[in-house]
């Protein structure tokens, strides 16, 4: 089994390259015959910062003006997916003028010089998919003023790249990955001369993939909301492509749009942004949007789970719970282990979040964000709800979760209960963890119970033995609320209280009753696209358990709510690395 992962990951890179050298022999497409709108939004800020000679790759600042991107990028061994994918052409567009364009059209060029013969690391299905998308939606950006050598170096190199597309998409990933590829052969067959015939079998394939990765319900495998977005962003990206070339637009991808709309509702918090789950981030800023008006469907999420998530949502208060078990396919390598962890944001301010993917940090701050304490919920000491281990290639994937997790909404007295439950301390511990969230109708007001308990006598069997490990001193437990970094945190009436004080000036208290102690600790908050992780802390229940049932019981209620809201503006310019 391990050698074969192997053998599989070695071919795969040995055919990118075989191919990629192959297509670069080929010298097809000398024009366009339409381009489509660039739809992607760039960010300012950003784009400046690379002119500057400021580069971000994977969480390393390179400081080097006047040094192109690709020297840059050299210097950082994860720099591959940052800048082979040409997602800074985004940035630099949003710059939009003479300067930004010439430094563009240079590291194009100097991209065609290095790599455009099919070398270097950036010749994979979906780096390659990512890369044409943008090549083509701002083809007049990077074309106007060039001359004629320049030109034809661009229309050959895109050509090829989209020759290599239509013989290595099957080996993307399913999911993100493939949906990138596909992308990037629609955007080619319809834009360059002498491509058209590439675009009724990606369609073809794009169609089924519509079918088969995008549930009934609007989500996909990885259940990462971000990677949703990402997703639909690309469908409606390649349905204004076919729109603008009067081609028709299956309905599978219609259909698909349709169902993920609702989905992204539900996992959009009050702020705008998305849950933090599964090494997903916020979205970029503009992006759920424009994805969201671009579906043209206004349809609202439904009572009930969303790709495995709960949402609660009153007045300006919206929370949103992970209620199913971690991927198990593919996406296991990113999964994280955080049933029933929860993020609360109030009005434009989030004030319980997760730690987030650490991804950008290194493999430490990666593995670290994925375990069970990263998250805003119960864990038992030295165990995650679900254990990352390591398989022959190298890769930590996340296995042995809990086999049942449930879940149920209800109407309390002036609000809304979600009661949830997973078994993943149970083969550990014998102990099942049970929460409940009731949230008032004004959302003013949150009451949270913790339950760690006993199902059976096989149960009781487990406990007593993990007890007896702990010489009988009681199984030690965490409930953890990790705090956005602009959320400020004291304990208040002599410890039996926290107050909560975001920017905005609005104040939430935390109360417990059924934890030992209550603490403020330090936590991080894991931000991809910044420099380090930014620091922040959390509110720490713990305890042991004794017997058969503990139950903790804790409130989060507004004390005091925002003043004028021109306090509780960002300013969208800045950049802070």
């Amino acid at each position: 089994m391990v050698e074969t992962s192997d053998f599989q990951s070695r071919r795969a890179r040995l055919m990118n390259r075989l191919h990629a050298r192959l297509a670069a022999r080929s010298r097809p497409a000398t024009a366009f015959q339409s381009t489509p709108e660039p739809k992607m939004i760039g960010h300012f800020a950003r784009g400046r910062q690379l002119l500057a000679g400021n580069f971000l790759f994977s969480g390393h600042l390179i400081e080097a003006p006047g040094v192109n991107i690709w020297d840059a990028a050299a210097r950082v061994d994860t720099a591959t997916e940052t800048a082979h994918g040409f997602n800074w052409l985004d940035d630099l567009a949003a710059v939009g003028d003479n300067k930004a364009r010439v430094a563009a059209q240079d590291w194009m060029q100097e991209w065609i010089r290095r790599y455009g013969t099919g070398t270097g690391s950036g010749w994979t299905p979906d780096l390659t998919g990512r890369r044409l998308i943008r090549w083509i939606a701002h083809g007049f950006f990077l074309l106007r003023g060039a001359d004629k050598v320049a030109s034809e170096a661009y229309f050959r190199s895109a050509a090829q790249q989209a020759i290599f597309l239509s013989r290595r998409w099957k080996a993307a990933r399913a999911g993100l990955p493939r949906f990138e590829a596909l992308a990037g052969m629609i955007y080619a067959g319809l834009s360059l001369q002498g491509m058209e015939h590439h675009v009724q079998p990606a369609i073809a394939m794009l169609n089924r993939d519509c079918k088969t990765q995008i549930g009934i319900d609007g989500g996909i495998s990885s259940r990462n909301p971000e990677e949703l977005l990402d997703i639909l962003t690309l469908l409606t990206w390649v349905e204004a492509a076919l729109r603008d070339a009067e081609h028709p637009i299956p309905e599978a991808l219609s259909s698909a749009m349709h169902r993920i709309a609702p989905t992204l509702r539900a996992l959009r918090h009050a702020d705008g942004g998305l849950a933090r789950f599964h090494g997903g981030g916020r979205g970029l800023d503009g992006w759920l949007d424009q994805a969201l008006a671009s579906v043209g469907s206004n349809e609202q999420p439904t009572k009930g789970l969303h790709m495995g998530y709960g949402r609660l949502s009153a007045g300006r208060t919206s929370i949103v719970v992970d209620v199913a078990s971690p991927p198990t396919d593919a996406s296991a390598t990113e999964a994280h282990a955080s049933t029933l962890a929860m993020e609360l944001t109030s009005g434009r301010r989030p004030l319980i979040v997760n730690c987030g993917s650490g991804t950008s940090f290194g493999p430490e701050w990666r593995r670290a964000g994925r375990a069970t304490p990263s998250h805003s919920t119960l864990s038992i000491e030295g165990v995650s709800s679900s254990r990352i281990s390591v398989d022959g290639s190298g890769q930590e994937l996340l296995k042995d979760g809990p086999e049942e997790v449930q879940s149920e909404f209800g109407d309390v007295t002036d609000g809304t209960r979600l009661a949830t439950a997973h078994d993943g301390y149970r083969r550990s511990h014998g102990l099942t963890h049970v929460r409940t969230l009731d949230i008032t109708a004004d959302g003013r007001a949150l009451a949270g119970e913790d339950l760690l308990t006993i199902l059976n006598a096989k149960d009781e069997q487990r406990f007593d033995k993990a007890l007896d490990a702990e010489t009988l001193q009681g199984i030690p437990w965490t409930v953890r609320f990790h705090l956005h970094p602009e959320v400020e945190a004291a304990v208040d009436l002599g410890g039996a209280a926290i107050s909560l004080t975001q920017k905005s000036g609005e104040i939430w208290v935390f109360r417990q009753d059924g934890a030992q102690e209550m603490r403020l600790e330090p936590s991080v908050y894991l931000e991809n696209g910044r420099l380090r992780p930014r620091a922040s802390q959390q509110v720490v229940l713990s305890g042991r358990s004794l017997s058969y049932a503990t139950r903790i019981r804790w409130s989060l209620s507004k004390a005091q709510d925002t003043p004028i809201a021109l306090r509780d503006i960002d300013d969208p310019t800045a950049l802070d690395f």
